[in-house]
Order: C-alpha cells, then sequence, then structure tokens
C-alpha cells in the first residue's frame, strides 16, 4: 500500500510515499467498547493495514499534556505514518476537526492543542478542516464516526476530504516549548514530564513534590530506593525511583510542576 500527498499550491512538503500504518494515540483506555469500535472502522475500510496502539491512556480529557507526549513519541516512527489522535474533551463542540501533514506524518484529530508540539518543532506543515461528513455522525464519538474514516482514506492515498486551512485561532502560542511538569505516569510508576531532556543543562537538579532530584543514566547506577531523574528513551525529563514508584513514593500526579533549581 502507498501513500501520497500531491501538493496544492507552493510546494511544502516532499510527496508521501511508502508503506503506511495506522498509529492509535487515545484517552479512552482499553476497557470498554471504545478503542474496539475504533479498530473495526480501521479493519472494515483498509483490511490488513497495520494499526498500533501507542497510547490508549494518554491523559484523560487534557490535550495540553496529551501534545508533548504525542510530539515526543511521534518522531519514532517512520515516515507515512498516520496518527489517529483523540483526546477531545470538546467533542461534539465547536473545536475543529483537522488533518495535519508535519515532516511526512499525518496526524487526524481535534483542532484543540493536541497537535500544537508537533507543528511547531516541524520543518515542514500544512492542515487541512475536516469538511468531510459520514451518513452517521454521533455528537459524542468522532473518533469512530469522523476521525477513524478519514485516516483511512489518508491510507488509502486519497486526499485529505476538506480546504487547507487559512486559520490559526485554535493554536496555543502560549504554551511553552518544555512543559516542566508531569504528563504522563506509567505502569511501573515513573513520571514523565513535558520537558525535553536535550533541552536541560546536563547537570540539572529538579525539584518535585518537595524533593530535589539528581540526574542519571539509569535505575542500577544509583542504591535502592533512590529517587532521580533521566533521560528517558524518547527524550524526554522522566522521574524515577530504582526500584520503586515514584508516583506513590513522590506523590506525583498529572499536573504536579517540576522546577529547575537554580
Amino acid at each position: 500500500m502507498q501513500l501520497r500527498l500531491r501538493p496544492r499550491g507552493p510546494r511544502m512538503l516532499e510527496d508521501m510515499w511508502g508503506p503506511a500504518m495506522i498509529v492509535l494515540f487515545t484517552d479512552f483506555g482499553l476497557e470498554g467498547p471504545y478503542t474496539g469500535q475504533m479498530k473495526a472502522v480501521l479493519h472494515r475500510e483498509v483490511p490488513g493495514l497495520p494499526v498500533v496502539d501507542l497510547f490508549a491512556d494518554a491523559p484523560v480529557g487534557n490535550p495540553k499534556a496529551s501534545a508533548y507526549l504525542l510530539a515526543a513519541y511521534a518522531g519514532w516512527f517512520p515516515a507515512t505514518t498516520i496518527f489517529l489522535c483523540v483526546v477531545d474533551p470538546g467533542v461534539g463542540g465547536t473545536r475543529p476537526a483537522i488533518t495535519l501533514a508535519a515532516d511526512n506524518r499525518w496526524y487526524v484529530g481535534p483542532g484543540n492543542g493536541l497537535f500544537e508540539l508537533v507543528q511547531r518543532r516541524a520543518d515542514n506543515t500544512r492542515s487541512w478542516d475536516i469538511e468531510w461528513k459520514p451518513d452517521r455522525l454521533s455528537a459524542s464519538f468522532h473518533g469512530r464516526d469522523l476521525f477513524a474514516p478519514v485516516a483511512a482514506m489518508l491510507a488509502r492515498g486519497e486526499q485529505p476530504p476538506g480546504r487547507l486551512r487559512e486559520n490559526d485561532a485554535d493554536r496555543r502560542p502560549n504554551w511553552p516549548d518544555d512543559l516542566c511538569e508531569i504528563v504522563y505516569l506509567d505502569h511501573f510508576g515513573n513520571a514523565m514530564t513535558g520537558a525535553r531532556a536535550a533541552m536541560m543543562p546536563f547537570d540539572a537538579k529538579f525539584v518535585a513534590a518537595g524533593r530535589v532530584l539528581e540526574r542519571a543514566r539509569t535505575f542500577s547506577d544509583l542504591p535502592v530506593g533512590t529517587p532521580f531523574w533521566y533521560e528517558n528513551s524518547n527524550g524526554l525529563v522522566e522521574i524515577a525511583v530504582n526500584e520503586g514508584r515514584a508516583d506513590r513514593e513522590l506523590g506525583l500526579a498529572i499536573g504536579t510542576p517540576v522546577e529547575i533549581v537554580p
């Protein structure tokens, strides 16, 4: 299967060729029907296309925290990947539905800031308002009825179903380039921030929940029970405790601020 973007107007992106996959980034969780129904649409519309679960537990109803996760993890995937992204507390309301092409990857989802950091960090971007509507559109499940079919269209090599965007009213210029707060807690209790480690001084110390944390390369570099921060496998500042749970032992939650020690 091949995917190609035929530029309209001045060329800003390279043509997008190659085998496609669809990557799911949602706050739906794996319990309940939502992820399964969205996958069912994809299997019906593009049978045989790989569908990869990246995050099913993005911060619930929190496009801002999710935006930093998406930007950090999307770059790991190859060009022509299609990201089907649904963290959408305003579903059915006035927020736009958009398709974004950024550095030869596709993103489909709500225009609520979820793509802000992807768009800001990309060398080349173009975006479209989704104007296509299905025969039946639930007011509360655009992931299944709108975004999944549009992702399937792109996977079949079709053009984005809508007009190029000219209005950036839904952008979030006031969001920082690096967010010094907790944006995700993983299965092990490690706490990811929205800050890129490469943007921090190598010997930086952070304060989280009143604890001063020094940098380590990996868990086993420190005694058992020691809290620290490190650069995780996707480049984010992450807080951990060797053989412990940073969330419980430090009292961390989504939104907990993290400060650099002067």
